[in-house]
């Protein structure tokens, strides 16, 4: 795995030229930006500064890498939260995102997602959509975007996006698997690296009780955005 480890004192600016960077480099290569977009607190400031970033948004296909099992405007939507950090502000056009359906059964919306995932990748000859970034953050027990310990969606092989049940919550969600996310070009954690020390340096040592830990694209690279 080709990794690198990034702390940083101006965590939004330099996630925000990250992203924009490799933006600008796969429409150069390819003429299409494909992105996955976390969840929660960490990633919004990030989202508006990358709203200002004057990006052709109709060459950005936005996906995402996790959703809870709510309407689009429930406060705890994932999609609400990038839609009034991103696409609202920078008039990002409705063909640029593919939303996961938070409001239906969580079986077919996992179907449903991952069917369009592939459909997308036979247009265009490829045996699996691979992502230029999936963003991932972590959570306190080591879950990256739905993958918590001890779930059944730790183990899928095959599937590449899944309904998991999280015990935890007593409620389902949506989420990439490992076989989709290790197919990605780039993969860049957003982390809060003041939230657990410990549990940073253990992930990056590789132990995997902890699922962000088995993050390894096959052939791409992983970033860790580290604020201090």
């Amino acid at each position: 795995m080709n990794r690198q480890i990034v702390r940083t004192q101006n965590f939004v600016a330099d996630a925000t030229n990250f992203i924009v960077d490799l933006a600008r480099k796969a429409l150069a290569e390819r003429n299409e930006f494909r992105i996955a977009l976390s969840g929660g607190n960490t990633p919004r400031p990030v989202y508006a500064r990358l709203a200002e970033s004057g990006l052709p948004w109709e060459k950005c296909f936005f996906t995402f890498g996790d959703e809870r099992c709510v309407p689009p405007d429930d406060e705890q939507s994932n999609y609400r939260m990038v839609r009034e950090t991103l696409f609202g502000l920078a008039g990002v056009p409705e063909k640029s995102v593919l939303r996961m359906r938070g409001e239906i059964d969580p079986q077919t919306a996992a179907q449903e997602y991952e069917k369009h995932l592939d459909l997308i990748a036979t247009e265009r000859g490829e045996s699996i959509y691979r992502h230029d970034l999936i963003l991932l953050g972590m959570g306190d027990d080591g879950h990256t975007a739905s993958l918590f310990p001890g779930t059944a969606a730790l183990e899928e092989s095959t599937r590449r996006v899944v309904a998991n049940f999280v015990p935890k919550f007593n409620s389902w969600r949506l989420t990439f698997t490992f076989p989709l996310i290790n197919q990605a070009r780039n993969v860049c954690f957003l982390v809060n690296a003041k939230k657990n020390i410990e549990l940073i340096e253990k992930v990056l040592g590789g132990d995997k009780q902890y699922p962000a830990a088995r993050v390894d694209p096959v052939a791409g690279e992983v970033t860790w955005l580290l604020g201090q």
